[in-house]
């Protein structure tokens, strides 16, 4: 996990380029790491949900 929202953002946005769906899979290991993670979903209103079994990943592919 990164240690700045900048450079986590820089980082998943590899994910998804030129149009494309992308997946990110962060693993939050610490405190430090959840709080960048709280700023990220703070900063944009979006809430990152856990990976489970249950989330289909083939919606993210094309």
């Amino acid at each position: 996990m990164s240690d700045s929202v900048d450079t986590y953002l820089h980082r998943v946005g590899r994910a998804g380029r030129f149009g494309t769906k992308g997946l990110a899979i962060t693993f939050v290991s610490s405190a430090s790491d959840s709080d960048v993670l709280n700023q990220v979903q703070e900063g944009f209103e979006v809430d990152i949900k856990e990976l489970t079994e249950q989330n289909d990943i083939s919606t993210y592919r094309e």
